[in-house]
């Protein structure tokens, strides 16, 4: 029996830094449509669920065709809530209220929209053809140096000589956002990763673009409206 795959978008109604972010008209659609698209036109997800606590966002997400079944509790909703215990909510009631079995979820971000379409395909495909690996993720391949507060000093976190780009070791910049593949028995503990993860190494600049306040959306819309980047391809 094929595993299930289940997509959950999390969604909250509360966003300070850019308000009612979600749902605000992005390039003639609502922000969250264009990862509800992308989810819905990944052939290997089986169901796609939006998280939120705001009926308008649920309005929303069920006329671009996802589902929302429910609206989280409000102590989901704060800004101290985890994206890992509104995962583990999902989860939870999608299998105590409707008994559906989930093997594989799939965390993408409303805000992250420059995802591309293989990015989904790769991540699901790489744990349905290794069941030993527990997550797969896409991270942004960079060559920058970078540098924590320790004690008060500066800490290089990892010692790469200076050099051209081209021969340094890279680095990997986290972005589940755009895409992450997780087995369920993981997020039912409440964790987005599982200690055997695999990186999906992406490079395109627009990917770093999270749209979290004004400036972010204008350079999200530049580059939608200018034809330098698209969005799913």
């Amino acid at each position: 029996m094929k595993p299930s795959v289940v997509a959950v978008i999390p969604a909250r109604g509360g966003s300070k830094g850019l308000p009612v972010k979600n749902i605000r008209p992005l390039g003639g659609k609502p922000l969250i449509a264009y990862s509800i698209e992308a989810a819905k036109g990944c052939p290997l997800i089986d169901r796609v669920i939006v998280s939120t606590d705001d009926p308008e966002i649920q309005r929303v997400a069920l006329e671009h065709g996802a589902e929302a079944p429910f609206l989280r509790p409000k102590e989901l909703a704060t800004d101290c809530a985890t994206t890992e215990s509104v995962l583990q909510h999902a989860l939870t009631w999608l299998e105590e209220q409707e008994g559906f079995q989930v093997d594989i979820l799939v965390f993408l971000q409303p805000t992250d929209i420059f995802r591309k379409a293989w990015m989904l395909k790769e991540v699901i495909r790489r744990l349905q053809a290794d069941p030993n690996l527990d997550s797969a993720f896409v991270a942004f391949e960079t060559h920058k140096n970078f540098w924590r507060i320790t004690n008060g000093q500066p800490v290089r976190l990892l010692e790469v000589p200076y050099g051209p780009r081209q021969k340094r070791e890279h680095l990997f910049r986290e972005d589940t956002g755009l895409a992450c593949a997780t087995r369920a028995r993981f997020i039912r503990e409440g964790r987005r990763l599982g200690p055997r993860t695999s990186i999906v190494a992406n490079s395109d600049p627009a990917s770093l673009i999270d749209i979290e306040d004004e400036f972010t959306f204008w350079l999200a819309e530049q580059a939608l409206t200018s034809g330098k980047r698209s969005v799913n391809d």
